[in-house]
């Protein structure tokens, strides 16, 4: 699972030189585990990536929205795009990009049917 997190960060275009595309990848192995870390990520989701990674949850949160914007600005935009169940128009918040990738990892890759009609 994380070989397909990391190729899937690599392929929107966060390399990982970036501290974000470590905590992505953790933050999206955890997502994937349990949902409800997607309801409270502040809360929740940042503290337990920054006990993890032994840094701060405000680093956690900068870091992550840091690598969105890479992916925004120099990245797969179209890739992003075809991950994503409805219209992404602005760059993604942190949650909503925990969401459309642990989605499209946990779901998609056991339904491709699915998600060749959707």
């Amino acid at each position: 699972m994380e070989t397909e997190i990391y190729f899937l960060l690599h392929s929107l275009g966060i390399g990982a030189k970036y501290r974000g595309f470590r905590y992505l990848a953790h933050g999206i192995a955890l997502c994937m585990e349990d949902e409800d870390y997607l309801l409270r990520v502040s809360k929740t989701l940042y503290p337990k990536i920054a006990q993890t990674f032994q840094v701060s949850s405000s680093c956690v949160e900068r870091d992550i929205r840091t690598a969105i914007s890479v992916c925004w600005t120099r990245g797969n935009r179209d890739l992003l795009f075809s991950l994503s169940l409805r219209p992404v128009l602005t760059k993604p918040t942190n949650s909503e990009f925990f969401d459309i990738l642990s989605s499209y990892i946990k779901y998609y890759r056991t339904f491709p049917v699915c998600r060749q009609e959707a």
